[in-house]
């Protein structure tokens, strides 16, 4: 979305890295696409594994400040909002849900059974260890779950 500092943009660096590719016009973003949206009903599991491996995953990059108005609306694709968990990025250190787009994307492939591939990209930033110290045993819980129900105890049993 254009919306943040791009020395600071962790979806332009993981560009220039050629992990991932950049998405302009909503029409790029294809149905069966899993697509990152903390206002979904819906939370992403390891059931959405699948469809991550078969179409990709999408994460809206836009500024916290913004995300209400950016991120209301529905997008395209099959929608899912993250369970909680700790930031580590330099802005947002300890607060719960604010990450990153990179933060959002290595759950999301950690969650559905992509370790290797979230610790590759989380590795491109200094603090991306922090990130996977900081919230290890939750995201392993989030892993096993295979339910909402199942999650929100998760969330609840850790924040």
């Amino acid at each position: 979305m254009k919306q943040d500092d791009p020395n600071k943009c962790t979806s332009a660096k993981l560009i220039r890295f050629n992990k991932a590719k950049p998405i302009h016009h909503q029409s790029q973003i294809r149905n069966k696409m899993i697509v990152l949206n903390p206002y979904s009903r819906e939370v992403l599991t390891k059931k959405d594994r699948k469809s991550i491996c078969d179409y990709g995953i999408v994460a809206i990059d836009c500024s916290w400040n913004k995300a209400e108005e950016t991120l209301r609306k529905r997008f395209k694709g099959i929608n899912r909002k993250l369970p909680l968990l700790l930031a580590a990025n330099p802005v947002n250190y300890g607060r719960i849900g604010q990450l990153s787009s990179i933060e959002a994307l290595a759950s999301a492939l950690y969650i559905s059974g992509f370790e290797d591939q979230a610790n590759e990209i989380l590795s491109l930033f200094k603090w991306g260890e922090s990130f996977m110290t900081l919230n290890e045993s939750p995201l392993a819980e989030y892993q096993s779950a295979t339910s909402d129900e199942e999650v929100f105890k998760i969330e609840k049993e850790f924040f």
